[in-house]
């Protein structure tokens, strides 16, 4: 990935995200269950959760991580390692060091491109990875998730949409100073088309954790808020009121009966739309 952030930092909260949204991965591969790739990259893999979930489904394909972080992709080798699964590695940057990944015919990228300035370059190279019939898999466009009641019982009522709110307006600024920005219309199945796919087609995938929350997807959700409430370069700060602060504060103090670690109340609800694509034969 091309953004300056400390992706390697990330590790703890991008593994418990990836599995607390995995149930909407293997939705989205009973989708290709008439494939029988030889070769599969996931492109931006991280720490691996999808890219050992596909090696599970395919177990004869060569699955292959690719990630522009060692540190990530060594996490992804223990993960495979810890699940029985057959994973390798390669460690190349995105968009710039895709030519020399070599073809596959599934081609899979998670909320990847959007990281990048030029969003249908990347999608063009993207499918240029593609044997002929092949799959490309682009995973664009979810809906927030939701986890909190409107009111909470202290602070005002509503955090979770000015939550919302300030993803928006950093996700504006994280695109406007990524370097070569090009805006474009985010119609996601016509990006595809215009990469020279066909057979374009758009599937969105609930993930549902229903109150209350096991431990996995609440520690997800607390990791979550406390990344962006304590990050260096402020992602909340000055874009929520003291309240709403002081608020968070609260709800991430393990000791307070009305935190995340204790609400029985806190669920997890989101939605992961994957785009499809075929290159023509």
């Amino acid at each position: 990935m091309t953004h300056h952030m400390d992706w390697a930092a990330m590790a703890d909260l991008l593994e418990l995200e990836g599995e607390t949204h995995s149930p909407y991965v293997r939705q989205a591969l009973d989708e290709l269950r008439d494939l029988r790739p030889r070769r599969i990259l996931d492109i931006g893999s991280g720490p691996g959760v999808a890219a050992c979930r596909m090696a599970e489904v395919f177990p004869d394909a060569e699955v292959v991580a690719v990630d522009g972080s060692p540190e990530l992709l060594e996490r992804a080798e223990k993960r495979a390692a810890r699940l029985g699964v057959s994973l390798q590695t390669m460690v190349a940057a995105f968009p710039e060091g895709l030519d020399d990944l070599g073809p596959a015919d599934l081609v899979w990228s998670g909320q990847v491109v959007h990281h990048v300035g030029d969003q249908q370059d990347a999608l063009n190279r993207l499918a240029g990875l593609l044997e002929p019939g092949g799959v490309l898999a682009v995973v664009e466009g979810e809906l927030p998730a939701r986890f909190l009641p409107r009111d909470l019982g202290f602070g005002t009522p509503g955090l979770q949409a000015r939550l919302d709110a300030t993803r928006e307006d950093r996700f504006a600024r994280m695109r406007a100073e990524l370097p070569g920005s090009v805006r474009v219309v985010e119609d996601w199945p016509a990006m595809v088309r215009a990469a020279g796919l066909t057979d374009v087609r758009a599937k969105t995938f609930l993930v549902d954790h229903p109150a209350p929350l096991a431990e996995g997807p609440r520690a997800s959700v607390a990791r979550y808020l406390r990344h962006r409430h304590t990050t260096p370069d402020g992602l909340l700060d000055g874009l929520l009121d003291a309240d709403d602060l002081a608020t968070l504060d609260r709800l991430l103090d393990p000791t307070d009966p009305a935190g995340v670690a204790n609400r029985q109340d806190l669920f997890l609800l989101t939605a992961k739309t994957v785009h499809f694509g075929t290159l023509p034969t």
